[in-house]
C-alpha cells in the first residue's frame, strides 16, 4: 500500500522536480518506509511506499522494467501475482515483488494485463517509447486515484490534498457538488468537492499522449456469466470463491491482523483463516464501556470459538471525542462517515500490524441492507401507480403526521414516485436530505439527482437489465454509497495510520459468481442468507441470528453538548458559501437541538464535516 503522484506536462515548469516532492510528502502517512521520484523528458513521477511484499529496497519505487521502456508507480496490492508469474517465464525477475509483475505483465500483454490481475490498485505506467501515459483504477475502487486537467499539463495523485499540495492545483470549491454532497453525504466520482478535480471512475483507465486523453472501461460486475441453479452448487462455489479470496489476501511479509465486530462479515472472515486455512490471526474489536454502545460479547464469543489473539480495546466515548479533531483531518475529502474507521485503525497499527481484513462489502454482495427486502416488496405494489397522485400524496401526508421523521418522509416520496422501479426507488433509500430540504439549503441551485443518474447509465446495459433484481441492487450499492462513502472512508482513515485494509469480499471473481445467482437462492428472508447457509459450520447463530448493530457513537448527545460549539463554527463556514439560506441553515441546527426526527444527527453531521474539511484545506468558495 502506498501512495502515488505525478505530473504530465512538465516543459513549462520552473521546477517540477520540487513540485513532485511536496506532492509526495504530503503522503508521508501512507508511506512511510521509502520515497521515490522520477523525472523525464516531459514527465515527472512520485511515491510513496509502505512495505508489504518484498521488503527489500529493490522493490522500491518508481520501478523500471528490465528493458527501461516502461515505468510504473503503484498503490495496492496484486494478490495473484505468483500464478501471473508463472506465465511471464520471458521476463528476467530481480525481485519477489508483486510490483514487478505488474510491470511485467503489463509489457507482455499491455492493458489487457488490468483484466488479468485479481487485487486493488491505483497505478500509473509511462511508456518511454510511445511517449504514454496510462493511470488505472481496480474494479470497485478499493483504491483512489484523483487527476487536475490545466492547459498544459495533468497532475494525479492518491489524494486530493496532493494535488492541492502542489500548488498548481486551486483550492477553490465546486460549487456544482453541494447539492449532491448534502443529498447523500458525499459527491459520486468521477466529481469531487474541488473544483475542476476529478476521480478516475472504478475499472477503467486513461490513456493519455500529447493532445490526447482516452478512457477505456475493462470490467463490469456482469462478467463471466454462468447458470447454476442447484443450491448445494452455488454454496459450494460460494465456499470455494470466498475461502479462496481470504487466503489470497493473507499474503504479506508483515503482520496480518482482522477487524472483528462480531457480525456475520468479520466473524465468517476470522473463521475461514482458522477452520479453512489453519492458521491463526489477530483479531482487534474496539469497545466500549458502555454496553449500548459495545458489541464486544460477540466478537469475544467468535474469537474464543476459534482461538484468535483478540484484542479488545476499551474505549471512553470521551477518549475518542478528544481524537476527533484528529480524526478530521485525516480527511482527504469530506464525508458523512469515517471517524469509526479511523480509531479502529489507529489501535490495529498501535498493535504492531499493517494489514488488516475486513468484512467490507458482504452486504452489498450478499443483500445485507434493508433495502434488498423493501425494493422488491415495493415493486410488488405497482397497483398504487394507479390512484391519483394526490391520493397518494395525501397518504404520505397521514402518515408523517402520525409518525414523524424521515423515514415517513421517504415513504411520503415513495408513494408520489411515477414508477416503483430501481431507477427511482434506489435514489429515495440512500438520501440523507430530501429534494425540499435541498431547495431550502440551496435556493438557487440546479441540479439533478446524481444516484438515479449511476443507475439510469447502468441499465443502458442489456447484461445489467437482464441480472436478478436483488444483483441489479447489489450493483446499484457498489456503484454509489459503498463506493464513494465505505470505500473511500476506508482508505483515508486507515492510510492516515499506515494500515492497509484489504477486503475479502470484492474480490472480483466471487462478485461475477454472485451477481448471477438467482433471487430465489439469495432472497433475504433472514440477513444474508445465502452467505449463513454457505458457511453453516462456521458462524455461530448467536451472530447469524442477531440484530444489525455496527459500530455507534453517542453522537446525538455529543453534538449538542462537547460538540455544540465545534459544530456551531463549522455550520457558520457553510453559511457564508454563495447561495446558500443561511436561516434554513440555522433552522435545520435548531430543530435538531430540539431533537425533530426530521433532523436526526446523520442529517447534521455531513454538513458539520465540510465546514472542518474547508477550513483545514483552505478551500475557496
Amino acid at each position: 500500500m502506498c501512495g502515488i503522484a505525478g505530473i504530465y506536462g512538465t516543459e513549462k515548469m520552473v521546477d517540477s522536480n520540487a513540485i513532485i516532492a511536496a506532492m509526495t510528502d504530503s503522503m508521508n502517512h501512507r508511506g512511510p518506509d521509502a520515497e521515490g521520484h522520477f523525472t523525464d523528458e516531459n514527465l515527472v513521477l512520485g511515491h510513496r511506499r509502505l512495505s508489504i511484499i518484498d521488503l527489500n529496497e529493490k522493490s522500491n519505487q518508481p520501478f523500471h522494467s528490465n528493458n527501461g521502456r516502461y515505468t510504473l508507480v503503484f498503490n495496492g496490492e496484486i494478490y495473484n501475482y505468483r500464478e501471473l508469474k508463472e506465465s511471464l517465464t520471458d521476463y528476467s525477475f530481480t525481485t519477489d515483488s508483486d510490483t514487478e509483475v505488474f510491470v511485467a505483465a503489463f509489457e507482455k500483454w499491455g492493458t489487457k494485463a488490468f483484466q488479468l490481475f485479481n487485487g486493488m490498485f491505483a497505478a500509473a505506467i509511462w511508456d518511454r517509447l510511445d511517449r504514454n501515459l496510462y493511470l488505472v483504477r481496480d474494479r470497485v475502487g478499493i483504491k483512489p486515484l484523483y487527476y487536475y486537467q490545466s492547459e498544459t499539463s495533468i497532475f494525479f495523485a492518491s489524494e486530493l490534498r496532493s494535488l492541492l499540495a502542489s500548488g498548481m492545483v486551486p483550492r477553490k470549491l465546486n460549487i456544482s457538488s453541494l447539492p449532491e454532497y448534502f443529498q447523500y453525504q458525499c459527491v459520486h466520482a468521477p466529481r469531487t468537492m474541488v473544483r475542476d478535480v476529478r476521480q478516475l471512475e472504478t475499472g477503467s483507465y486513461l490513456k493519455i499522449g500529447d493532445n490526447t486523453m482516452a478512457k477505456v472501461e475493462y470490467w463490469k460486475p456482469w462478467q463471466n456469466k454462468h447458470d447454476d441453479r442447484d443450491m448445494i452448487v452455488i454454496q459450494k462455489n460460494i465456499r470455494e470463491r470466498l475461502t479462496k479470496a481470504v487466503e489470497r489476501r493473507l499474503i504479506a511479509d508483515v503482520p496480518v491482523g482482522a477487524f472483528l465486530s462480531g457480525g456475520i462479515d468479520s466473524s465468517l472472515i476470522v473463521g475461514i483463516v482458522a477452520e479453512r486455512l489453519n492458521k491463526k490471526l489477530d483479531t482487534f474489536n474496539v469497545a466500549f464501556d458502555d454496553s449500548e454502545f459495545s458489541e464486544a460479547q460477540y466478537a469475544n464469543l467468535v474469537a474464543k470459538r476459534f482461538g484468535s489473539n483478540h484484542h479488545e480495546i476499551l474505549l471512553n466515548p470521551l477518549d475518542f471525542l478528544a481524537s476527533l479533531p484528529s480524526a478530521l483531518k485525516s480527511m482527504d475529502h469530506p464525508s458523512g462517515d469515517g471517524p469509526n474507521s479511523w480509531i479502529v485503525s489507529r489501535e490495529t497499527k498501535n498493535q504492531g500490524i499493517t494489514v488488516a481484513l475486513s468484512g467490507l462489502g458482504g452486504d452489498e454482495v450478499f443483500a445485507g441492507y434493508d433495502v434488498f427486502s423493501q425494493i422488491p416488496k415495493i415493486s410488488e405494489r405497482g397497483w398504487l401507480l394507479s390512484f391519483p397522485k394526490f391520493l397518494r400524496s395525501l397518504m404520505g401526508t397521514g402518515l408523517l403526521a402520525k409518525s414523524p421523521g424521515m423515514k415517513s418522509a421517504k415513504t411520503k416520496e415513495v408513494l408520489i414516485s411515477d414508477y416503483f422501479d430501481l431507477e427511482h426507488l434506489y435514489p429515495i433509500f440512500r438520501k440523507v436530505l430530501l429534494d425540499n430540504q435541498i431547495k431550502n439549503l440551496l435556493p438557487n441551485a440546479m441540479y439533478g439527482n446524481s444516484v438515479q443518474g449511476i443507475i439510469h447509465d447502468l441499465d443502458q446495459y442489456v447484461e445489467f437489465q437482464r441480472l436478478p433484481v436483488l444483483s441489479r441492487i447489489g450493483i446499484a450499492e457498489m456503484s454509489t454509497y459503498m463506493q464513494n462513502v465505505l470505500l473511500r472512508d476506508t482508505d483515508q482513515m486507515s492510510m492516515a495510520h499506515s494500515l492497509e485494509v484489504r477486503v475479502p469480499f470484492l474480490d472480483h471473481e466471487l462478485i461475477e459468481y454472485a451477481m448471477h445467482i438467482p433471487d430465489y437462492v439469495k432472497f433475504p428472508h433472514s440477513p444474508k442468507k445465502l452467505l449463513v447457509e454457505s458457511f453453516k459450520d462456521l458462524i455461530p447463530t448467536e451472530v447469524s441470528d442477531r440484530k444489525k448493530m455496527g459500530f455507534v457513537l453517542p453522537w446525538e448527545k455529543w453534538m449538542r453538548a462537547d460538540l455544540k460549539q465545534f459544530c456551531e463554527e463549522r455550520l457558520t463556514i457553510v453559511k457564508a458559501m454563495p447561495n446558500m439560506n443561511e436561516k434554513y441553515l440555522d433552522q435545520m441546527w435548531e430543530a435538531f437541538l430540539k431533537e425533530d426526527p426530521m433532523f436526526t444527527w446523520s442529517r447534521i453531521w455531513p454538513i458539520v464535516v465540510l465546514g472542518d474539511w474547508i477550513i483545514e484545506n483552505e478551500i475557496e468558495a
